[in-house]
């Protein structure tokens, strides 16, 4: 076992020890272990006991990468979306560049960018045709747009007897499939924190 095993090892003892899920990772998010916590466990799942959130991360693809538009990305990986544009108004930034010896934003004319090229992998947002919606991969390799969540209901968590109900009432635990907007709505409290929500947790919705 090499030193990096070791402290996944660590990590993987302090959850069980403190009654934790193994799906909450202990590694600073996006950070190498992070992604080594999630590739260890789907490696050697059958160790483990898993809980049913668990066992979704680890078959699914977090702690992989894809390429996309020329880029190493992290997938099944939702973040809060940055307001700040580094660019000036009418630019995006699309990647980074070199420039004297360093690397800096490479910014380019927002009208000159396909649809496409204008889509960000695994990182849901608020606003589309719902409440939120997030570019995924289907089985075929193709991404795809998922709109989740009704617009003029707010977000609550504390609730616990109306999550239980919304739970139930869309089968939470039958949502398998990351291309349906069920998934991420039955899945959201989960990721409450990257998306900035109150109250969220190791629970459906």
């Amino acid at each position: 076992m090499n030193f990096k095993e070791k402290l996944i090892s660590e990590a993987i003892q302090y959850n069980i020890q403190h009654e934790k899920p193994l799906s909450e990772c202990v590694f600073r998010r996006e950070s190498e272990m992070f992604f080594q916590y999630f590739s260890y466990l789907r490696e050697n799942k059958a160790k483990f006991n898993l809980d049913n959130f668990g066992k979704e991360l680890v078959d699914g693809d977090i702690g992989t990468f894809g390429i996309y538009e020329g880029e190493e990305v992290p997938l099944d990986l939702p973040f809060v979306e940055k307001e700040d544009n580094p660019c000036w108004t009418g630019y995006v930034m699309v990647g980074m560049k070199d420039k004297d010896g360093k690397k800096v934003p490479n910014c380019v004319p927002e009208s000159s960018l396909t649809e496409e090229e204008k889509v960000e992998l695994n990182k849901p947002k608020r606003g589309g045709s719902k409440k939120f919606y997030v570019y995924v991969k289907n089985d075929q390799g193709n991404v795809v747009k998922v709109s989740f969540g009704d617009p003029n209901l707010s977000v609550k968590f504390s609730d616990v007897e109306a999550r239980k109900s919304f739970a139930a009432r869309h089968n939470c635990d039958t949502k398998k499939d990351k291309t349906t907007a069920g998934y991420w709505s039955c899945n959201l409290p989960r990721y409450a924190a990257q998306l900035g929500l109150s109250d969220g947790g190791n629970f459906y919705w």
